[in-house]
């Protein structure tokens, strides 16, 4: 193991216990009523998982030196946002799941009803967080930038209208440019919005505003890539949900459609890109860096 990768994991375990403290106390208990509702809000949320979009947030943050108390909420309305997000993704209508994270999806726990109002709940969450709580840690206008900002990034414009034209691709011959158009919106957009909220957690200037959305613009693509790659290459142990679920359904993809050795490339480039991005940010800014390498060499 590399000094980065030490440096990596304590970082990452560091910011995951944070999170995960924070969603355990924003989500209701699953003995309050109605029950069954909120056991299943909770299963969707506290399942575990990689918590790259919360990690995004917090390195962004460090990036920037905001304080880890506003950061908190940030990434927990992020994690929010994505847990209803795969909550509503497995269902039947949608890619029609039965592993998430190495357990049975929402909708085989709970049934399909209480999954969709499971990740119905837990979205109008995420902007309970961050208008409740983060108007008493920072400016009024940088709270709104915030809620407008996730919304616009988890919205029709974002990632809702990527699942919309990834449901009408299926079966279809895309281009590389319609590909990544879709995942700037299905993946993208909340990996971006991650990033930003991270920055917006502090006093940030305009151009590392600008910086830091390029480099989440290209890991955002190149997390896509990676997971297309995995698809391919990955067991379902490994990866924690059914592995050539893509190919089964015959979706387009970055192997489909470059092959696996130019998608690999492709990440490769993204990364570097990525990189290059964040030239002008000090050590401050090596989670960002580190997280960036991650995201493209990752096994799961």
């Amino acid at each position: 193991m590399t000094t980065t990768d030490i440096h990596l994991r304590q970082f990452a375990e560091h910011a995951k216990r944070r999170v995960e403290s924070m969603l355990d106390r924003v989500l209701p208990a699953a003995s309050i009523h109605p029950a069954r509702l909120h056991e299943a809000m909770r299963y969707c949320t506290l399942s575990g998982g990689k918590r790259i979009r919360p990690l995004l947030v917090y390195a962004a943050g460090q990036a920037c030196n905001a304080d880890d108390t506003p950061l908190d909420m940030a990434a927990t309305a992020v994690e929010l946002v994505h847990a209803y997000s795969l909550a509503h993704d497995d269902l039947p209508a949608m890619d029609d799941d039965d592993l998430r994270r190495g357990q049975a999806t929402c909708h085989k726990a709970y049934g399909e009803a209480e999954a969709i109002l499971a990740g119905d709940a837990i979205l109008t969450l995420a902007f309970r967080v961050l208008s409740h709580n983060m108007a008493e840690l920072i400016s009024t206008d940088r709270c709104l930038r915030m809620i407008d900002l996730l919304s616009h990034a988890a919205g029709s414009r974002g990632m809702v209208g990527g699942q919309s034209i990834d449901l009408a691709s299926v079966g279809k011959q895309l281009e590389i440019a319609e590909l990544e158009d879709m995942h700037i919106h299905k993946t993208g957009a909340l990996i971006k919005a991650s990033v930003l909220l991270g920055a917006l957690c502090a006093d940030t200037n305009k151009d590392t505003l600008e910086s830091l959305g390029h480099y989440a613009q290209f890991i955002g693509l190149a997390f896509q890539v990676q997971d297309d790659i995995l698809d391919v290459t990955g067991s379902t142990e490994q990866i924690g949900k059914t592995a050539g679920a893509d190919r089964s359904l015959n979706k387009p993809t970055y192997p489909a459609l470059m092959g696996l050795s130019n998608a690999r490339e492709h990440a490769r480039l993204l990364h570097e890109s990525a990189l290059n991005c964040l030239t002008s940010l000090g050590q401050e800014a090596d989670p960002l860096r580190w997280l960036s390498g991650y995201i493209v060499a990752r096994t799961a």
